[in-house]
């Protein structure tokens, strides 16, 4: 995500160089378009929560249509995962597809290892804060939370560059130590007693989605993290204590986040290398499916279950290789099936990710809605009856959002972080 703006691209040839060496050779390069589709459709589906699947569901409950795609624009509970919930993992994923490139780049312009880590501390630093600033935008005062998809992402991303400048033994170490820490961290953790308050926690103890055995240590506001939250949110000013985040969603998930931007280095190193394209959608789709499976594993077990909001080792493994699996996809039909022309809708959408992400989540489409009402009427979009008015405002919200971003496409304008 943070390298959107900067483009990927596909070196046709490279030379080694030691972390602190300065690398200058002038190589010609092409762009590998698909990731900035695959970015797209992933920041599409994000902007496309204006639709409001889930109340035109509501206002259809006989429709088995609409409550399909409610379902799959909000995220589940506790366990498993809709098809929002893939969202933020790649997100995530793609952060490391695109840093063998973005390092790359750097190198090949002069960059010495020092001055590359001082940029990404740097850039670390402006994801964290704006993703704060973007969680306080209807707060009385600042929202001190780091479980927002930027602030992850800005935890981590520094620790990932180091990484980037060692083997893929070492990444596969860390990628291994970080998952199997983590999950000893909360197997070790101690479940409620019997005296424990779980209304204090925002959970009772009964609730369908608790899981029993080894699984309940990763069970809502009564884990690892969540105790860790308890603590750690504390620490800044707030307007009320701390107690639980309503989703269960906590700050410690930056460290398995981690862990999903290694697994995309694994794939950009891939990509970016000179194998020849089927070999590479070999590898994309084998990889994916063997993490799909050994994540399904751990969750059938009871070892570990499938929890995006909390980030479980087998989520990460698991939603993983979904994102390698949707790579594939997106690079066999756009780069090696050269089938581009359906996809501009959604090129224009990643090639200015950071832009887009804060149209959709600063304000913007509150500021669009009621100028729609305004300029049209109060009751425009119920042309078509009331249970479709939020999906008729939603469309043309979504519409003039492109625009913004296709004239920023248009300008050459790109939002760089």
């Amino acid at each position: 995500m943070t390298q959107v703006t900067e483009g990927v691209t596909e070196h046709k040839a490279e030379q080694p160089a030691a972390s602190g060496a300065v690398v200058n050779p002038a190589m010609p390069v092409r762009r590998v378009a698909s990731v900035d589709v695959y970015r797209g459709f992933v920041m599409l589906l994000m902007m496309a929560e204006v639709l409001s699947f889930q109340k035109v569901s509501k206002a259809l409950p006989d429709s088995t249509f609409w409550q399909f795609l409610s379902f799959n624009q909000s995220h589940v509970e506790w366990t498993w995962l809709s098809l929002h919930d893939m969202i933020q993992p790649s997100f995530t994923f793609l952060v490391g597809v695109v840093l063998p490139y973005s390092i790359a780049s750097r190198k090949n312009s002069g960059a010495t290892f020092s001055s590359v880590l001082f940029h990404t501390i740097k850039r670390s630093l402006i994801l964290i804060f704006l993703g704060i600033f973007l969680r306080s935008m209807h707060s009385k005062q600042t929202n001190f939370t780091f479980e927002d998809t930027l602030t992850q992402i800005g935890l981590g991303y520094t620790f990932l560059v180091i990484l980037s400048f060692y083997s893929k033994r070492v990444w596969l170490a860390a990628l291994i130590i970080i998952l199997a820490g983590y999950w000893l961290a909360f197997a070790l953790y101690p479940l409620p007693n019997p005296g424990f308050d779980y209304a204090a926690a925002g959970v009772t103890a009964d609730w369908e989605h608790n899981a029993r055995g080894l699984a309940a240590h990763w069970n809502k506001n009564t884990n690892l993290a969540w105790s860790f939250d308890r603590w750690f949110l504390n620490l800044f000013p707030r307007e009320k204590p701390f107690l639980f985040n309503r989703g269960g969603y906590a700050t410690l998930s930056f460290i398995p986040t981690l862990a999903t931007m290694i697994i995309g280095l694994f794939a950009g190193n891939a990509l970016k290398s000179s194998s020849k394209p089927t070999d590479k959608i070999k590898f994309f789709v084998t990889t994916g499916i063997a993490l799909i499976i050994v994540g399904m594993l751990l969750h059938v077990t009871g070892i570990n279950p499938i929890v995006k909001k909390i980030w479980t080792p087998a989520w990460t493994i698991f939603s993983g290789g979904i994102c390698f699996l949707f790579l594939a996809f997106f690079y066999g039909l756009i780069d090696v099936a050269d089938k581009k022309r359906w996809s501009f809708f959604l090129m224009v959408i990643g090639a200015n990710s950071i832009a887009a992400y804060v149209i959709a989540d600063g304000g913007m489409r509150e500021v669009i809605s009621n100028s729609l009402h305004i300029h049209l009427g109060q009751t425009y979009d119920r042309v078509f009856g009331t249970a479709y008015s939020t999906l008729i405002n939603g469309a043309l919200v979504l519409f003039f959002e492109w625009l913004i971003l296709y004239w920023m496409y248009r300008k050459k304008i790109f939002i760089k972080i």
